[in-house]
């Protein structure tokens, strides 16, 4: 804990020095604010950026006797200090490019102008003393965008009157042409509990409510009957309606955190997850820091680091887009990748675009905050006893697979069992997964993630684990799902580490729509929709000739490595086939089978250039194809192979032109030299 609490001291860095292109780097104080200490204390260390005393100096020098500033002086003050504060909020963050500091510091600034109104008003209206103004929603956590919304409640009284009105509709007016987008709301403490009963996300929003200025008192009335509220329900109920909003969130954007145009805001793995976590930190275990869940044991110091890390990188990343775009944009597309890569430092290297390593870097974040939610949940089913994820009822027995047992179709490791006593264990997990259907209880899944440094060199070299890997790979069940439980947990690019090269490697370019680890995944669920028939529509002719070949374990193996030598500065086809010798035989696959595999990964782009760009109606052109292949089983493999490439890298890029393109090369050769 005295380690992550001697990171208030450290003092952000230069662009060119940013730690934000170093994953590993260690954030400066205020990246950890959020969560190790209150709004206020976090930026204590700071001038705060805007003077409410020279405001409202200002404002007095306008009044004349006792007859208040007029509205016109009293709009030109405000806005002329709150244009100066975000020009200074902006030129700062260029400089530091730190998004923690920024989100912090603007909040701060719109808590000082509301201060500074809320005084003013009180001098035009009655009716001041008797209201409360709450920060509520991102606000109210302290956190603002360039463009965020400012989400506030005036608490009224139980009988509210007209003169309340007039005062709220005062400083509606002045915020409004300010030109600040206003979220609002005029509850009594009565009506706010009334309506968080009604609606969860009023309930949310009054999680993270922080006072602004007016009675103090009604504020602390509020947050007693809504911690009164809370702790009359079950904390579950809460919790898996926000799990299940994020994942209905999830679905509207793809549902997977690859994406290579992902929205940083509400995207999967994005900062929305992350406040899900704080509301369910907040509702679950009443902890209103990081520090209270590590001291709850929910969190290792480690991990709250990288929650701090994952967030940190998030918010820098959001509030580049906003001064960019200068409006609200969360999609993070081309042209911001290339202009927000070099601000942040990230150059090219190691054979990767700039703008590649900066969206690498931006996965491993989003990676990252996918573990914390599965650690979130492991500790709440333990704390609270029931399971936060649906389980399959045919699953309703256990399964003992000594140390393994199932339970709710989910594989857990006995308590007193150890990953690190026999790392192999590791890969037994997820063949017991893929064997059985199930899925990984998320208890399990956080000790792999603890774990992950015992899966050293003797394990990869382990016959049995090989076997268990390719066991998985080559499942007549679809192995795609098992594998990216695999790939998010980490054991993936662990136990493969040619793999883990490629994992959250972006193709920056208009074609795929993936990055490379994804879009090998999803190759591999489409080869075994091919194989099972699932795709004889889309795709009939692969589908046809998928039986008759011989060299199955090949075709999943190359489908695996067909793409992991990109990012390596040079032809990933040549390379990777270079891969395929030395990983095969690892693997267990034989000599025959990796001569195979390395061929269909050196020339697993020719049938597609050859189809889509050549004049199928040259003999010379299928005579030029045809010494290439040189047998049926090959042109059946590299068919399929090809398919199941191009479907995986977009859901729109394989069509009815393409498919007969193909269609008519594979059927010039079978009637020119009499092939299948």
């Amino acid at each position: 804990m005295t380690k992550i609490l001697d990171l208030a001291s450290s003092k952000s860095q230069s662009a060119k020095s940013s730690p934000i292109a170093n994953p590993t780097a260690m954030p400066d104080g205020i990246a950890w604010h959020r969560w190790l200490l209150p709004l206020q204390g976090a930026m204590a260390v700071y001038e705060p950026p805007l003077d409410r005393q020279a405001i409202e100096a200002e404002l007095d020098s306008y009044a004349t006797g006792k007859t208040p500033v007029n509205r016109t002086k009293l709009l030109s003050c405000l806005r002329t200090h709150l244009d100066q504060a975000k020009a200074s909020l902006r030129e700062s963050f260029y400089h530091s490019n730190d998004g923690a500091v920024y989100v912090g510091m603007h909040a701060w600034a719109i808590d000082i102008l509301l201060q500074s109104l809320y005084a003013q008003t009180q001098k035009q209206c009655a009716g001041g003393d008797e209201l409360a103004l709450i920060a509520v929603g991102g606000y109210g956590r302290g956190e603002m965008a360039p463009f965020s919304d400012i989400d506030i409640m005036f608490l009224m009284p139980k009988k509210a009157t007209e003169t309340h009105t007039k005062f709220i509709e005062f400083m509606l007016y002045i915020l409004w042409d300010l030109g600040l987008k206003i979220g609002h709301s005029t509850r009594s403490i009565a009506e706010s509990i009334d309506a968080a009963n009604d609606d969860q996300t009023v309930l949310t929003s009054l999680l993270e409510m922080r006072h602004v200025a007016g009675d103090d008192s009604m504020w602390v009335k509020l947050n007693r009957a809504v911690q009164r509220k809370i702790a009359k329900q079950k904390p579950l109920a809460y919790v898996e309606e926000k799990l299940g909003e994020r994942d209905l969130r999830h679905k509207r954007f793809g549902d997977t955190r690859y994406v290579v145009e992902p929205n940083v805001k509400d995207g999967k793995g994005g900062l929305r997850d992350l406040h899900s976590l704080f509301w369910i930190t907040k509702y679950a275990y009443r902890a209103n820091s990081i520090i209270d869940i590590v001291k709850k044991g929910v969190l290792r110091d480690g991990e709250a680091r990288k929650f701090a890390l994952a967030q940190r990188f998030l918010w820098t990343v959001r509030c580049h887009l906003h001064l960019h775009a200068d409006r609200p944009e969360e999609r993070l597309d081309f042209e911001a990748q290339m202009i927000i890569a070099p601000r942040l430092g990230f150059a090219d290297r190691g054979g990767l675009r700039g703008v590649e390593r900066f969206m690498k870097r931006y996965y491993l974040a989003a990676r990252n905050v996918g573990n914390l939610t599965r650690i979130f949940c492991a500790a709440m089913e333990t704390d609270f006893r029931k399971s936060l994820i649906n389980w399959r009822p045919n699953f309703l027995r256990t399964h003992e697979l000594d140390p393994f047992h199932i339970e709710s179709g989910r594989v857990r490791l006995v308590d007193d069992i150890l990953f690190r006593d026999a790392p192999i264990r590791l890969i037994e997990l997820f063949a017991i997964a893929q064997k059985h259907d199930a899925d990984v209880h998320p208890s399990t899944l956080q000790r792999v993630t603890r774990a992950l440094s015992a899966l050293d060199s003797k394990t990869r070299d382990d016959a049995q684990a090989n076997q268990l890997f390719l066991d998985i790979l080559t499942s007549r069940k679809n192995p795609e799902r098992v594998l990216r439980l695999m790939n998010e947990s980490g054991v993936f690019g662990r136990f493969l580490p040619d793999f883990g090269w490629i994992v959250a490697m972006m193709q920056f370019d208009m074609y795929h729509s993936y990055t490379v680890d994804e879009h090998t995944l999803k190759a591999i669920g489409i080869l075994h929709g091919i194989e099972t028939g699932a795709l004889c529509q889309a795709a009939p002719v692969a589908t046809e000739v998928m039986p008759e070949i011989g060299s199955r374990r090949a075709l999943y193996v190359a489908m695996l490595l067909h793409d992991i030598a990109k990012g390596r500065g040079g032809d990933h086809s040549v390379l990777g086939a270079e891969v395929a010798l030395a990983v095969c035989p690892r693997l267990g696959l034989s000599h025959e089978e990796t001569e195979t595999v390395s061929w269909l990964i050196l020339h697993h782009l020719l049938m597609s250039k050859i189809a889509f760009r050549y004049d199928l109606n040259d003999p010379q052109t299928i005579e030029d194809f045809a010494s290439i292949v040189q047998s049926p089983e090959r042109l059946k493999l590299l068919l399929v192979l090809t398919v199941a490439d191009i479907r995986a890298v977009g859901p729109n890029i394989w069509n009815g032109w393409k498919a007969a393109l193909m269609r008519d090369l594979i059927l010039s050769l079978r009637c020119r030299f009499a092939w299948c």
